[in-house]
């Protein structure tokens, strides 16, 4: 009962100072972003999650918030006046839940109380199945750069978010300027981002993911084409011209919607964002973009999507830049303006240095023979993902051997992708396999001889000569110390190893370099 209420009523005030919620998986990535925005709005928080320590008890500690590490129905206490609870957890079977709801407290779905965040402001939603994270880490820091009124809620920690960032400070999931805009990462998933109020999207991919839950790639697509509908009469949706599955779902949104403006952007596009230019050099992707033939972007992550990330950023801040100086569109800005938004947006991708989890520099070391050893960990967990992430450490780094250690996660995700999951790794000069990380939703046994770990390495075999399978992920560990032991190949002076996928495997990077220093 309260759950549908909850989705279908405001609960949030205009002004939260004092306002009392209660969140129910606290730690949550999205959860701990969500409780960021709102304590910056006034509210006061409780919330309640395992016990087990993760990098978002950090961010609740900034905020003076400690957990509650038991659901108990004593945590829900007769001056909350909302719970927003995770997907994670039933209303009918979580003891916190189902004691607010007999005390008549609405209980509301984080993707919902993100929608009824994004219906205060003038909101712009970043969706598509890869990319999401890191355009919506560009386009916070750049938001931060022009000085705009905007708050920004990204699914990952950003470096760039925080001022003057401590050894034990690694950013933050928000950025709080002002409320006028907010600019959000919206998830597919389950069509959470349905909730969302979007007066512009960003739409950086569509293929087939989640396969859970969309068995079709015409299903997933569906849900962003629904998405895309929800904006309204001349709102934004900003395209990526060089993905087939973007490229198609814009056309399909147009055939019903001629009242909405369409951005492409990339190599491929027409138009403002029509990518002209790029090189590496000196640790850098510099490029340019029609809008401005004559200035060169730089930014210093690797991959050629970054590049594509940063360019539709820049297209979405062209946008609130001109509507926040109250102009009809770019063109009519001052050319005072228009310096001072190149400046700006020249300052704020230098500044971005990526995110946690997404091409996340853990250490630079060096062997006893004076190597180098660059740790990365990502969170590359789709076939695509992986592929244009490893070619952009291949260029960035071509002096490397680059070594990526995968692990795949969802069995369903692996089974509906296997043969694309096998061919993505051609850009690593060695590979490294592991069992399937599971997901809660799935039961391992309905995939028994239908896919493995050691299934997808044996197809792997036939597209990389060079790659080795372990069960569990520390098992591997000798043997990525010996490589690291061992003669380079003509050409290369150092590594660069990479944790990849949404699994565990993470430990093993971490635990090398735990040896390394001590």
């Amino acid at each position: 009962m309260f759950e549908n209420e909850a989705k279908n009523k405001n609960f949030f005030p205009k002004d939260l100072k004092d306002f009392r919620i209660h969140f129910v998986g606290i730690k949550g990535t999205g959860m701990a972003a969500l409780v960021e925005i709102c304590v910056s709005r006034g509210a006061i928080v409780t919330g309640s999650d395992v016990p087990d320590h993760f990098y978002t008890d950090e961010i609740l500690k900034k905020l003076n918030i400690i957990p509650y590490t038991e659901f108990k129905k004593e945590n829900i206490t007769d001056d909350i006046k909302l719970v927003v609870y995770s997907s994670a957890y039933k209303l009918e079977e979580n003891p916190e839940l189902v004691e607010a709801t007999k005390k008549n407290i609405p209980c509301m779905l984080y993707s919902h109380a993100l929608g009824n965040i994004s219906a205060m402001s003038c909101s712009s939603g970043i969706a598509g199945v890869h990319g999401k994270t890191t355009t919506t880490g560009i386009a916070g820091t750049l938001v931060k750069a022009l000085n705009l009124p905007t708050q920004v809620l990204a699914g990952s920690v950003i470096k760039s978010f925080s001022d003057n960032l401590t050894v034990n400070d690694f950013g933050s999931c928000t950025l709080s300027i002002g409320h006028k805009y907010f600019v959000a990462e919206t998830c597919e998933y389950q069509r959470h981002f349905m909730d969302f109020h979007p007066q512009n999207i960003i739409l950086t991919s569509v293929e087939s993911d989640h396969q859970d839950y969309y068995p079709t790639f015409e299903d997933i697509q569906q849900a962003f084409i629904d998405y895309a509908l929800l904006l309204p009469k001349n709102g934004y949706l900003i395209y990526c011209a060089d993905d087939k599955g973007a490229t198609d779902t814009a056309e399909k949104i147009k055939k019903q919607r001629n009242d909405i403006n369409f951005i492409p952007y990339g190599f491929n596009a027409d138009g403002n964002f029509k990518i002209l230019a790029h090189n590496i050099k000196s640790g850098l992707q510099n490029f340019k973009i029609q809008l401005f033939e004559n200035e060169v972007f730089s930014i210093k992550v690797p991959g050629i999507h970054n590049v594509r990330n940063a360019t539709a950023s820049i297209a979405l801040m062209s946008i609130l830049f001109y509507q926040n100086n109250e102009v009809e569109n770019f063109s009519e800005l001052s050319m005072e303006n228009k310096v001072e938004f190149v400046e700006k947006i020249k300052i704020g991708l230098l500044d971005f240095s990526g995110s946690k989890r997404r091409s996340e520099i853990l250490a630079q070391l060096k062997t006893d023979s004076n190597k180098q050893i660059i740790f990365i960990d990502d969170y590359g967990h789709h076939p695509t993902a992986i592929k244009t992430t490893l070619e952009g450490f291949k260029d960035f780094y071509p002096d490397k051997y680059l070594i990526v250690d995968f692990m795949s996660h969802t069995y369903s995700r692996t089974a509906s992708l296997l043969d694309e999951f096998a061919s993505s790794f051609t850009s690593a000069d060695q590979v490294i396999l592991h069992k399937i990380y599971s997901s809660a939703r799935e039961n391992k046994k309905d995939f028994e001889g239908v896919v493995s770990g050691q299934i997808l390495f044996e197809i792997t075999k036939k597209y990389h000569e060079n790659v080795v399978y372990f069960e569990e992920i520390l098992d591997a560990k000798d043997y990525v110390k010996n490589i690291f032991s061992s003669p380079l190949p003509e050409g290369k002076n150092g590594f660069v190893f990479v944790t990849m996928g949404a699994g565990d495997n993470w430990k093993l990077g971490t635990s090398l370099i735990k040896d390394f220093n001590i």
